[in-house]
């Protein structure tokens, strides 16, 4: 058998050293785009910076402040640094850093975390959606997608800050590979670039699907008809993706990993998509459960997607360690043993994220 190892951003490692693994997390991107217009009225409590004033009016609406949606300067990285420390004196092991083309990846800002803090750090490739990418990306072809993506994979990209290992920062996965829904032509052409990359290197990969129950469906259908494997394949924000029981067993069956990461939002109203909700800790716990018992514990990642500042401890937030703090032990509570709960945030991460040597 060939030697298993993951791509981190200080070089290859052993899958069973990564320990408790979030799978999608964010430490800096740009998300400008994104800025809703605040309700009326409300423009002098949201456009400050994040105090007790304001802090309830942002969490219900955080992308119409664009102080919060700054996830790129330097406060933010600070606060991400010094949540990243709590994270690891929490007993966390690991990250993968699911910011891609079209979000301002940073990967420096990754290494400088991964050796301050002493995690390991996984970085992504691939494209977001279309309303983020430069008309010279939307033309690309298949062809030049599945190269860069392939590229970054086995050969890396320069990055100045790497002192240790050369000069080059290998990326891990293929992700988050975003869609919108309808799922664009530009889009489409990612999802097969990726299933192709992935069909020959046998690499990791995630999606973010639109905001509609048939997104995740439609973008396995393609994956899968362009070569992917559904085992190396993750679903992200199937928690305000698919909300009811049977759509999540329904999908759970074409054998992906099916990821909760929204974990620690627990504001119901939904401000990128106003007509559905946003669930709460206790349904994603309950969906989780009844995808336990329905015999897919094997299948299941959990994470937070931190991308704005409201989240970070130092603006108020749950912090990347909200999930190590305060979820497992609702796990136990609610009678999951601590064989499921390794498999979970420890072994289900290691073997998504495991590829060739």
């Amino acid at each position: 058998m060939e030697k298993q190892i993951v791509n981190s951003v200080c070089g290859p490692i052993d899958p069973k050293s990564l320990g408790f693994t979030l799978t999608h997390e964010h430490f800096s991107l740009d998300f400008e785009k994104f800025y809703a217009v605040p309700p009326e009225g409300l423009d002098e409590f949201i456009n400050d910076k994040i105090t007790l004033n304001n802090v309830g009016y942002v969490r219900q609406y955080p992308y119409s402040s664009r102080f919060n949606i700054n996830f790129q300067d330097e406060e933010t990285h600070q606060a991400v640094l010094s949540d990243i420390k709590n994270y690891k004196r929490s007993g966390g092991g690991a990250i993968v850093e699911n910011t891609s083309h079209g979000l301002n990846r940073n990967l420096e800002l990754m290494y400088r975390i991964s050796k301050t803090c002493n995690i390991h750090v996984i970085a992504g490739t691939g494209h977001y959606v279309q309303d983020v990418q430069p008309s010279s990306v939307i033309n690309s072809t298949l062809e030049e997608l599945s190269d860069l993506y392939t590229k970054e994979i086995l050969f890396g990209i320069p990055v100045d800050a790497c002192d240790d290992h050369g000069s080059l920062i290998k990326c891990g996965i293929i992700g988050e590979v975003g869609s919108s829904w309808p799922i664009t032509t530009f889009e489409k052409k990612v999802i097969q670039a990726t299933a192709e990359t992935q069909s020959i290197l046998k690499c990791p990969v995630s999606f973010h699907p639109g905001r509609d129950k048939k997104a995740p469906f439609e973008i396995i259908r393609l994956y899968l008809e362009a070569g992917g494997n559904a085992d190396k394949c993750v679903m992200s924000h199937l928690d305000r993706t698919l909300l009811h029981n049977e759509d999540l067993q329904e999908f759970a069956n074409l054998g992906t990993y099916c990821q909760f990461d929204l974990f620690g939002t627990e504001c119901s109203y939904y401000q990128l998509n106003p007509t559905s909700y946003m669930q709460s800790d206790e349904q994603r716990l309950s969906h989780i459960l009844e995808l336990i018992n329905a015999g897919f514990s094997d299948k299941i990642l959990i994470s937070h997607d931190i991308h704005t500042k409201h989240r970070l401890i130092e603006f108020g937030g749950h912090g990347y360690a909200h999930i190590l703090n305060n979820i497992l032990m609702r796990f136990s509570l609610k009678g999951v043993d601590l064989n499921t709960i390794d498999d979970i945030t420890i072994k289900n991460p290691a073997k998504w994220l495991q590829m060739a040597a």
